[in-house]
C-alpha cells in the first residue's frame, strides 16, 4: 500500500464516524453521545492519522534541514528563520521542544545516503560509479518508523537511548540487534520506559563509555539559589546519577502511601500512611517539607524519626558473571542498575558500594528464576521479594511504570483453593492498583513452566504477555541464535 492509499485510509476511517458531521462548536456534544467503544474507536482511528500525518512531516523535516545547509543561502535562511527548528516551529504553533524533536528525527533519515548517478571522472573507461554507503547500524528503526510500525516519538526514544556504537568490529552489528530487540519490545511500553531501556541496554554494551557519560553528568553537578524580583527564593539542583537516586528514594520513602505502596502492612503503618494521606499538603508541599527536616536534622536524627518503617537506600543489581576487569584507571568495567528505575551505574559507583555496604547473591536459573522456598510461608520472603525485583524490574502490568518498591508479590496460583505455593516461578509483582484491579475484577494470570506470564482479561478477551522491566534481564533472555552478542 502506498503512502498516499494509507493516508486516505485512516482519514476515511475517521469520516466514517457519522457522528462527526457536526459544527464545530457542537463536535464535543457529539462525541459525548457516543458509547465506550464507538470513542476509544474515534480515538484509534484519530491516533492513526496523526501517526501518517507525524511521518510525512518528519520525512519533510529531512528535506528541509538538508536544504538548510548553508546558514544563509538555505532553505530556512532565505525565509527569514536561523534554523530549520525555528522555522517548523513556526509552521506549526508548538512548542521548540516538539520542533525540535521533528528536525531530530529527520535528521537521522539523512544518514542513509542514496548511491548518486556515476560520474565521468576522466578515467579511461568512462563514466565511474559512485557506490553508496553500507546502510547505517539504525536503517531497521528507519524503515520500521517509515512504514508506521514504530511511531515517530518511539523511534526517537530508541535512536537516542543507544546513542552511537563504541569503538570496535562489529560494534555496529551489536547495536542493530539491541534496536530490533527493542522494536520487539515497544507495544505495550510507554515511550519514557523504552528510552529508559534503550539507555540500560546502551550501558550493558558499552561499560567504559557509561563510566564517562557518569562522569560528565558527576562535573555538572550544581546547586543555585537566586531571589527573583517579587522576593522569592529559588533553588535549582543539578543532580549527579548516584544523588538522584538516593535523594528519589528518600521522598519515595516518605510518600510512598500516597503514590499506592503495598498494603501489607503492621497497623501501626497504616494508621501512619492514613494520616499521611489525609494530610492537607499536596505532595510539592511535603516533599519541601521533608527536605527541609533533612537539612535541619542533619546527622541528629534517626532514620526511622523521619521516614518510619521504609528508610530510604539505594539498591544496586548487577550480573556477577558480567563484572569484567578493571580499565587502565583501575576502574570496574561493569555496570549495576538502581533497583527502582533501572538508572545504569558505572563500575567505580558499584565497586564503591561493594567496600560501604553488604552484597546478596541471587542465583537464577536461565529463565531468571531461583530455586523455591516452597509452601512453608504465606508471604514471600524478603529474599524472594529481591529476586522477583531483579527479574521483574516493577509492576508487569502492561505500560505500568510503578518500581520494584511500589509493588506487591502476587501469587498466581491461589493460596487456598489452587493451593498455590511461594515460589518465584509461581509469583510476579504487581502494584496496588493493578493487583487489587486482579483480584476483583476478573483477570488472571497464568504461566506454563517456565514460559512467559500471560495476563488473561475478563469475558475472554485476547491473552496478553507479559513482559520482564528489569534492566538486566539480558544476562538470561539475550536475543535467539545471537550468542556472544553482549561480549562484542
Amino acid at each position: 500500500m502506498t503512502f498516499l492509499a494509507e493516508f486516505a485510509t485512516r482519514a476515511q476511517a475517521v469520516s466514517g464516524h457519522d457522528a462527526l458531521d457536526v459544527e464545530p462548536d457542537a463536535l464535543l456534544a457529539a462525541v459525548r453521545n457516543l458509547s465506550d467503544d464507538d470513542v476509544v474507536a474515534l480515538f484509534q482511528d484519530s491516533a492513526a492519522v496523526i501517526g501518517c500525518a507525524e511521518r510525512l512531516q518528519v520525512v519533510a523535516a529531512a528535506v528541509i534541514t538538508e536544504r538548510s545547509a548553508a546558514p544563509h543561502g538555505g532553505l530556512a535562511g532565505k525565509r527569514g528563520h536561523r534554523s530549520p527548528v525555528t522555522m517548523i516551529q513556526d509552521i506549526t504553533g508548538g512548542s521548540r521542544a516538539d520542533a525540535t524533536r521533528t528536525v531530530r528525527v529527520g535528521s537521522s533519515l539523512l544518514d542513509d545516503v542514496a548511491a548518486v548517478e556515476p560520474r565521468d571522472l576522466g578515467a579511461p573507461g568512462g563514466p565511474v560509479p559512485v557506490v553508496a554507503p553500507p546502510p547505517p547500524w539504525h536503517a531497521g528503526l528507519r524503515a520500521a518508523m517509515l512504514d508506521g510500525t514504530l511511531t515517530t516519538a518511539q523511534h526517537d526514544a530508541i535512536r537516542r537511548g543507544l546513542g552511537e556504537p563504541c569503538d570496535g568490529d562489529g560494534a555496529a552489528a551489536v547495536w542493530a540487534i539491541a534496536a530490533e530487540q527493542l522494536m520487539d519490545e515497544v507495544h505495550g511500553m510507554p515511550v519514557e520506559e523504552l528510552a529508559k531501556r534503550a539507555r540500560a541496554v546502551r550501558d550493558a554494551l558499552d561499560p567504559a563509555g557509561a563510566e564517562e557519560r557518569f562522569a560528565r553528568r558527576f562535573a555538572a553537578r550544581s546547586w543555585r539559589m537566586w531571589t527573583d524580583a517579587d522576593g522569592v527564593h529559588h533553588a535549582r539542583i543539578d543532580f549527579d546519577d548516584e544523588m538522584y537516586a538516593w535523594v528519589d528514594s528518600m521522598i519515595s520513602a516518605a510518600l510512598r502511601p500516597r503514590r499506592g505502596g503495598p498494603r501489607f502492612v503492621t497497623d501501626a503503618e497504616r494508621a501512619e500512611a492514613e494520616a499521611l494521606t489525609h494530610d492537607p499538603r499536596t505532595n510539592d508541599q511535603l516533599t519541601y517539607d521533608l527536605m527541609m527536616d533533612l537539612l535541619r536534622a542533619g546527622a541528629l536524627a534517626s532514620a526511622e524519626d523521619v521516614f518510619g518503617v521504609r528508610q530510604p537506600g539505594v539498591r544496586l543489581i548487577a550480573v556477577k558473571d558480567a563484572v569484567g576487569p578493571r580499565d587502565a584507571f583501575g576502574r570496574l568495567l561493569s555496570v549495576a542498575h538502581v533497583e527502582d528505575g533501572g538508572a545504569a551505574m558505572p563500575g567505580s559507583v558499584l565497586d564503591r558500594t561493594l567496600c560501604d555496604t553488604a552484597s546478596v547473591v541471587v542465583t537464577v536459573d536461565s529463565c531468571g528464576n531461583p530455586l523455591d522456598v516452597g509452601r512453608e510461608r504465606r508471604l514471600f520472603t524478603a529474599k524472594q521479594r529481591l529476586a522477583l525485583a531483579a527479574r521483574d524490574g516493577g509492576c508487569m502490568a502492561p505500560r505500568c511504570d510503578r518500581p520494584a518498591s511500589y509493588c506487591e508479590a502476587h501469587h498466581i496460583d491461589h493460596w487456598g483453593e489452587d493451593q498455590g505455593r511461594t515460589d518465584i516461578d509461581r509469583g510476579i509483582l504487581l502494584c496496588r492498583f493493578h493487583h487489587m484491579q486482579l483480584h476483583n475484577a476478573g483477570w488472571k494470570i497464568t504461566r506454563d513452566g517456565q514460559g512467559p506470564f500471560i495476563l488473561h482479561p475478563p469475558g475472554g478477551g485476547a491473552p496478553i504477555v507479559l513482559r520482564s522491566k528489569s534492566p538486566v534481564k539480558w544476562a538470561w533472555d539475550p536475543p535467539p541464535d545471537r550468542s556472544g552478542w553482549r561480549a562484542a
